[in-house]
């Protein structure tokens, strides 16, 4: 922890001491103290520099560094910095950043940048290789295809274990991964895999067709990122092929660009479920977005929720005359509704996750609702349990009709708050949309009506009004 806490202050005061560099403009020495860093803390010093400062110091900096320490760190900026440095250098540097940048990140940055800059770095880029990028940007967003990478070793059935060796030897080091090998026939279509712990350790006059397994997991090029990031969760592994209809082998994802999905879809989710809605669709970061673009991310649910509390409000009006005979009744609503809203929202929080990782699937659905009636009868009867003594002791209520109707009522709005919560994920995922789209104000709002409904039942049962 000590050490972790002196290599951060370590870092704030070489980019204060950059920051004092630049403002002398002793751009050298500014360099010199950057290169001191690895490129990945090297690409967030030039992050809060362009914050800062402006885009023109991060620029002057990044031109100054290595050719291969730059590119790099290029890999490593977000892809709104990434394009605005694109946006500052000449055509010359750019062609040589995209040329020297492994594929996967190649197609990934072509896919930001305005369509000329992008005809202009394909013009000079080798014929087979411009088609192959070509393919790779047809394929849609946020598909197993536009994950990929080609640069993988494939080796072919017939070779010998030596054979294979030296062809790795020779091409491994344009390889993204060489730990896992892909066998292909003369139609290059995908007939196993092979690791390479498995090459060094078997006698070179072996056959690869001898020692590769055939029970392998692949994607589709059109797989969705998201069931992609599922798989390399399910079995943990650190590439997947990816195949055409014709199962030919186009290409491999890797657990790194993985890692980059798990995080967009996790904040999608997160943001859908508390009612923001990202119309703009973007990977900028909160400060980034203008105010604007914030508000109308946030403005269509609560719009909803807000028409929706009008039905509220008509239960509470016709209830209006009954409240005005036992007035103490009102002190107890924003409670009720408040506990409801929150265990309805725990309930739908676990079951979205849990349909996310695949813990629980729509089948699980009657079991799913027995756990949480269960659950719900147990916090409800300890909460009734405790709201009893304050009614009693410390508010001074010894009305054993309101203390019934509050403490009956807490039971089942708890109930139905978990089977609210727990049951609309499951029904919308049953209908083939998205459970995080059912956000955690939307089932308060629903959990608000269902407890003031059993409140003024509960309360026309135990009290004479």
């Amino acid at each position: 922890m000590d050490y972790m806490l002196d290599k951060d202050t370590q870092f704030e005061e070489s980019l204060e001491k950059i920051n004092e560099l630049l403002e002398e403009k002793q751009y050298f020495r500014a360099r010199d103290e950057l290169l001191k860093y690895n490129e990945a803390d090297i690409a967030e010093m030039l992050e809060d520099i362009k914050s800062d400062n402006d885009i023109q110091l991060a620029v002057i900096l990044y031109r100054l560094l290595p050719k291969d320490v730059s590119v790099e760190v290029f890999s490593c900026l977000p892809s709104d910095d990434q394009v605005d440095i694109i946006n500052e250098i000449t055509d010359k540097e750019i062609t040589y950043i995209i040329q020297e940048l492994d594929f996967d990140d190649k197609i990934d940055i072509l896919e930001e940048l305005p369509a000329n800059i992008v005809d202009k770095i394909l013009e000079k880029t080798p014929k087979a290789e411009r088609k192959q990028i070509n393919t790779f940007l047809n394929y849609p967003e946020d598909s197993a295809g536009s994950l990929m990478t080609p640069e993988y070793i494939s080796l072919m059935k017939d070779w010998t274990v030596g054979e294979a060796l030296e062809y790795i030897k020779k091409e491994g080091m344009d390889a993204e991964t060489i730990y896992t090998c892909y066998v292909k026939d003369t139609g290059r279509k995908l007939i196993g895999i092979v690791s390479l712990s498995t090459l060094v350790v078997t006698d070179d006059d072996v056959r690869i067709k001898d020692i590769m397994i055939t029970d392998y997991v692949f994607e589709m090029v059109d797989t969705d990122q998201e069931d992609v990031a599922a798989d390399f969760q399910k079995y943990g592994y650190l590439a997947i092929p990816v195949v055409d209809k014709e199962h030919r082998l186009v290409g491999i994802i890797t657990f790194d660009d993985v890692l980059d999905v798990m995080e967009e879809e996790a904040t999608e989710d997160f943001e859908r479920m508390n009612g923001v809605i990202d119309f703009d669709d973007s990977d900028k970061d909160y400060l980034d977005i203008s105010v604007w673009q914030h508000a109308l991310n946030r403005l269509p649910w609560l719009v909803i929720l807000m028409v929706a509390y009008i039905f509220t409000g008509r239960i509470v009006t016709g209830f209006e005359a009954s409240l005005s005979k036992v007035i103490e009744l009102v002190a107890f609503m924003p409670m009720l509704m408040g506990t409801g809203g929150n265990t309805g929202s725990q309930a739908a929080t676990l079951i979205i996750r849990g349909l996310a990782t695949d813990e629980v699937d729509t089948d699980d659905a009657l079991r799913i609702l027995w756990k949480e009636i269960r659950i719900g009868m147990i916090i409800g009867v300890i909460l009734s349990v405790i709201n009893f003594g304050r009614i009693w002791y410390i508010d001074g209520i010894h009305d054993m009709g309101i203390a019934l109707t509050v403490c009956v009522s807490m039971v089942f709005i708890v109930i139905f708050a978990k089977i609210i919560g727990s049951m609309i994920p499951i029904l919308v995922k049953l209908i083939h949309l998205d459970p995080a789209l059912i956000a955690n104000p939307a089932i308060s709002s629903v959990s608000d009506t269902v407890a003031l409904t059993i409140y003024f039942a509960m309360a026309s049962m135990f009290l004479p009004i």
